[in-house]
């Protein structure tokens, strides 16, 4: 089931993704379980495949988590294909994504693999919707004689939530747990924003 059970003054995050393999998509399905999280938060899970059918969901969201697989060192064709149909369906329209929030999150078969390269096109992707951009707010870790493998952002990420799953491993054991936990991670961190964001902005329009 893609939706949270909501009530009427929930927040929606929607998370936009494609997959290649079924990496991405488990490490979708982690960002969302982190959205749950969050009392408050609706979480909508949304293969690029079907946006063409669900653009006004995406207009209803107050926040939308993009999510690719990273290769030869960019987003993926089919996430891609969706990008560049938002201009017509999104920006053409009078910009319907504007002050949104935005976030995103990228997997690849190297522990660097060039994903940095595909998170700044994601970022570059919200900024031209004229969304605000939610970093991943986590330390890079691994990275001493006391870090390890199980270590939250083990892969040193802060744009977004990178994730590495060896390609000679299926989706039912890859991306590894510690990566899933990163993407949870930002769920919770998104839909948290999301949350403070719409009752700063409800207060600003309260009565004098």
């Amino acid at each position: 089931m893609d939706n949270v059970t909501t009530t009427r003054t929930s927040t929606r995050i929607a998370i936009v993704f494609h997959s290649g393999f079924g990496h991405t998509r488990r490490q979708a399905e982690a960002i969302e379980a982190g959205v749950r999280k969050v009392e408050g938060a609706e979480a909508l899970l949304l293969p690029v495949e079907e946006v063409d059918r669900r653009w006004d969901d995406l207009e209803a969201a107050q926040a939308i988590i993009f999510g690719t697989p990273t290769y030869m060192g960019a987003a993926s064709a089919a996430f891609k294909s969706f990008a560049e149909a938002s201009s017509r369906s999104v920006m053409a329209k009078g910009y319907l994504w504007k002050d949104k929030l935005a976030a995103g999150f990228t997997n690849s078969g190297a522990r660097s693999g060039d994903k940095l390269a595909t998170l700044i096109q994601l970022t570059l992707f919200a900024a031209q919707h004229g969304m605000h951009w939610i970093n991943l707010d986590l330390p890079p870790a691994n990275s001493s004689a006391q870090g390890s493998e199980a270590d939250l952002n083990r892969l040193g990420f802060w744009l977004g939530a990178g994730a590495q799953s060896n390609t000679d491993e299926g989706p039912d054991t890859a991306p590894p747990e510690s990566d899933l936990a990163t993407a949870r991670h930002l769920g919770k961190r998104v839909a948290e924003a999301a949350l403070q964001f719409a009752r700063g902005r409800d207060a600003a329009f309260l009565p004098a």
